[in-house]
């Protein structure tokens, strides 16, 4: 799913996609902006271990439509925080293996504190309120991880 919205005084793209995401390089130029000085990015990989286990990989499933909004709303809520010219999130769903990426924040403002700050608010309300779940497949299990009370769940 694809949602851009491009006004002559910023710029917010919101993507949750099965495809693998873009370089950093490709999305860092997608906020960039000459009248800005800074761009802070987070990106989210698969790692190979949690807490002493095998991670195999990751698999995403998000309910789409909403995730998006609730993006959209948490984009609007860091604007309100800080001066921000242009942001992306992007978002995988589906199988993600080991040491690659699932989510990317990028935001870009004049002053390099307004960036770093909302790049953290951005992806902690992200984890914290976004219809996406997070299945961890480990060599002897996996485990179901969601945004919301009552949305997490193990299966052995």
């Amino acid at each position: 799913m694809n949602n851009s919205n491009n006004d002559a005084e910023n710029r917010s793209i919101v993507i949750i996609t099965e495809d693998s995401i873009p370089t950093l390089d490709n999305i860092t130029q997608q906020v960039q902006d000459d009248g800005a000085g800074a761009i802070s990015t987070f990106s989210g990989t698969t790692r190979d271990t949690f807490e002493g286990k095998r991670v195999i990989q990751l698999e995403y499933e998000a309910y789409d439509k909403m995730a998006v909004k609730v993006l959209e709303t948490i984009i609007q809520e860091a604007r309100q925080k800080w001066e921000l010219v242009n942001v992306a999130v992007y978002h995988r769903t589906g199988i993600v293996p080991v040491g690659q990426t699932s989510v990317v924040v990028a935001t870009c403002s004049v002053h390099r504190a307004d960036a770093i700050y909302a790049t953290g608010y951005i992806i902690d309300e992200l984890k914290a309120r976004c219809p996406i779940w997070k299945k961890e497949v480990y060599e002897d299990g996996s485990v179901w991880k969601g945004s919301c009370a009552g949305c997490q769940s193990s299966s052995r």
